[in-house]
């Protein structure tokens, strides 16, 4: 320690832990020296990995709360039986709660279970990315370290939860690459690399105006997590050395000219042979480097039009390499921006996985993952922090038998998903968790609050649980006091039993509206009673970082921003005044006032009309059970403008609309409409139109 502390140090040091205060970032490195690796990227920012998996960034695991099941008469809701889920939330948050292996719709079901993690996170660079034609597809903001830095700290929570025999896929193109290829290193480990994988960027449709040759393909980065991964040799076939196995002139009077397929005997037309024996047809057909095609027509010696000789098409299948040239690397399905190509996911999943492993993307976008790893059998997991992802995926699983068949793209895959859910993590229905059973609401609320239960009776009183201050917790028992609060004399009794024995500090969990206080705490004689109210408000003492929502895009263009979500936030709805006009064979949704519940985080200012509005998304042919998007618009899309703002400029506009119209055509919508109209916050404000047709 003196090698790296003066006396200044030291007494600087023992002043903060006498008065309890946090030690600077800067002396925890000088305090608890990391031993370098060979190979370590440094930037500033940089956090150790201790200190991250101990929540020192500030972003804690946080509950889990389901919104809804799907498919559900197939695995009744009640259940214990796995359902593939969709996440919506800050995956840092939820990558934290399955570390964490508490939360109980998760616990020992993921962590150290996880086969294949497939991620493709936006590309930090504050570019811009081209889309198919050429428009502008998304700008990913954040720039250099800061970039890195957010996606080591969740490359070090997914080693720890994927299984030992597992593997990871990192999608990067050529502006950070090779960045993240050193963290990988680190995080991994250089002898767990794999391969580099080259596929196909989407077409530039550029010039070399930059004097460089045009970028025409990206990287996925791959490696295990120890050298015991499971490996699936894949292979494709060598399309330019296809041949047609047919019955051919003979070379000499030994050849074959009978051939036996699936107990049917073919003859090869008069002077012909077949060109393998029976023998090694019969191997070939079992490997399946040979399959039957139609019946074909074909004129025999004499001139004579036979049917009925079957051609068979020679795969000359080869193992894959690392060129993933001959698939597309993106595809335009869903019209979600940058969504990965099912064959480039049917590739990677038949390769590391078996049927029922568990499959996990937490920068899931369109949900391609989800949709194959259905399709093949897989178990599955997926995240994203943004609301249109959201319902982009949840409408992608719910119509997947409507998509392509992987094996045969000309046919439908025809069947419904399994069952899966929907949940919530760090923004939560406040209404859901009052619904809950009370051992339910009890487990909630202490991993909402990072309290650690335990079983202690303090003078007949009974001690819940115990923060990581050292200082105890009491969940205020509502269901039981239906006509009673927490206010001064409920404070001064329990004050009377324990109040000597409890020492500074003791916090009480309430809901909100059982706590007849303003104030976040009271206090009695020298001890403070810490208010944790049901739905939160904030108090700062207690907190390294103070709590920050993530912002859902207001333009296409930014849908794939990257964003940290810091604590957890409650649903508050958004006041929307509407009417729907029908009008000359159109239908008109008429938004007339949009206000979100919110002072504007960044100035504290209250949000004027319209400013708030994210995004509307519509379901033209609602079942009156679930709703499946059909159409999206960002606010800029409502602005009526065709340039291209800043959301800046993007709210400025839109607060100074008198009223937002969204013209439908009558023919493409049904007996009823849904409309789900989401806030910067992600909130939401759902309401059902009826059209009398």
């Amino acid at each position: 320690m003196t090698n790296n502390l003066n006396e200044y140090d030291i007494q600087f040091l023992i002043e903060k832990l006498q008065k309890g205060e946090q030690i600077p970032e800067d002396y925890k490195y000088k305090l608890f020296p990391v031993k370098q690796k060979e190979y370590e990227l440094v930037y500033a920012g940089k956090m150790r990995k201790e200190d991250v998996l101990a929540n020192e960034d500030g972003v804690f695991p946080v509950p889990l709360q389901v919104e809804k099941v799907f498919n559900g008469e197939d695995y009744p809701s009640g259940s214990d039986e796995w359902r593939n889920m969709i996440v919506f939330g800050d995956n840092l948050q939820f990558l934290k709660t399955v570390y964490e292996n508490k939360d109980p719709l998760i616990k020992d079901k993921v962590k150290g279970k996880v086969k294949l993690i497939y991620i493709d996170p936006p590309f930090g660079t504050g570019d811009e990315y081209d889309a198919n034609k050429g428009q502008k597809a998304y700008s990913a903001r954040a720039k250099g370290a800061e970039f890195v830095e957010f996606l080591r700290r969740r490359l070090i929570l997914a080693k720890e939860i994927l299984a030992d025999d597992g593997s990871i896929f990192v999608r990067q193109d050529y502006h950070f690459g090779h960045y993240v290829k050193v963290i990988m290193d680190e995080v991994f480990g250089r002898e767990n690399f794999r391969n580099e994988i080259m596929l196909k960027r989407v077409n530039y449709q550029g010039t070399n105006a930059n004097k460089r040759f045009n970028p025409a393909h990206e990287i996925i980065l791959f490696y295990s997590k120890t050298d015991n991964s499971d490996f699936n040799i894949i292979y494709r076939e060598r399309g330019r050395e296809l041949k047609w196995i047919n019955a051919i002139s003979p070379k000499e009077n030994k050849k074959q000219n009978i051939i036996y397929i699936a107990g049917k005997k073919f003859i090869a037309p008069n002077e012909h042979h077949w060109r393998f024996s029976q023998t090694k047809f019969d191997k070939l057909h079992n490997e399946e480097r040979i399959r039957i095609k139609d019946d074909y027509e074909y004129v025999d010696v004499f001139g004579n039009k036979q049917i009925g000789i079957p051609q068979y098409l020679e795969s000359n299948l080869t193992p894959i390499d690392t060129l993933f040239t001959d698939i597309p690397g993106y595809s335009f399905t869903t019209n979600y921006p940058t969504e990965n190509s099912e064959q480039l996911l049917e590739r990677i999943i038949k390769s590391t996985t078996n049927p029922n492993d568990l499959v996990l993307d937490f920068f899931a976008g369109s949900g391609t993952t989800a949709a194959v790893a259905e399709k093949l059998g897989r178990r599955w997991i997926v995240c994203d922090i943004g609301k249109l992802a959201f319902y982009t995926m949840q409408k992608r699983i719910l119509t997947i038998q409507d998509s392509k068949d992987l094996e045969n793209p000309n046919k439908k895959y025809g069947k419904k998903a399994r069952s899966f859910i929907t949940v919530n993590t760090g923004l939560y229905d406040l209404k859901k968790v009052f619904e809950l059973k009370k051992d339910d609401y009890i487990k909630f609320v202490m991993n909402l609050f990072e309290v650690e239960p335990i079983d202690k009776r303090i003078a007949g009183i009974k001690i819940d649980g115990q923060k990581k201050d050292g200082y105890y917790c009491i969940i205020y028992p509502y269901w039981q006091f239906k006509d009673a609060a927490v206010d001064e004399e409920y404070l001064e009794d329990l004050h009377s039993h324990i109040g000597k024995k409890i020492g500074e500090r003791l916090y009480i969990i309430a809901p909100a509206n059982y706590v007849d206080f303003i104030t976040d705490y009271h206090q009695i004689e020298k001890t403070r009673y810490y208010f944790l109210k049901v739905p939160y408000q904030i108090i700062r003492e207690l907190h390294k970082v103070q709590f920050k929502k993530f912002r859902q895009p207001q333009s296409k263009r930014n849908v794939n921003d990257l964003e940290d979500a810091i604590g957890f936030h409650f649903i508050r709805q958004p006041d929307v005044e509407t009417r729907l006009v029908k009008k000359n064979g159109k239908v008109e949704i008429h938004i007339k006032k949009f206000l979100s519940n919110y002072l504007e985080e960044e100035t504290g200012n209250e949000l004027n009309n319209f400013e708030s509005i994210a995004m509307v998304l519509i379901d033209k042919d609602y079942d009156g059970n679930v709703f499946v998007m059909d159409d999206f618009y960002f606010a800029e899309d409502l602005i009526g403008k065709k340039k291209e703002e800043t959301e800046e400029d993007i709210r400025k506009d839109l607060k100074h609309k008198e009223d937002i119209i969204i013209p439908l055509s009558v023919e493409e919508c049904g007996e009823k409409i849904m409309v789900v109209y989401i806030d910067i916050y992600g909130n939401e404000f759902k309401e059902v139109f009826t059209l009398r047709k």
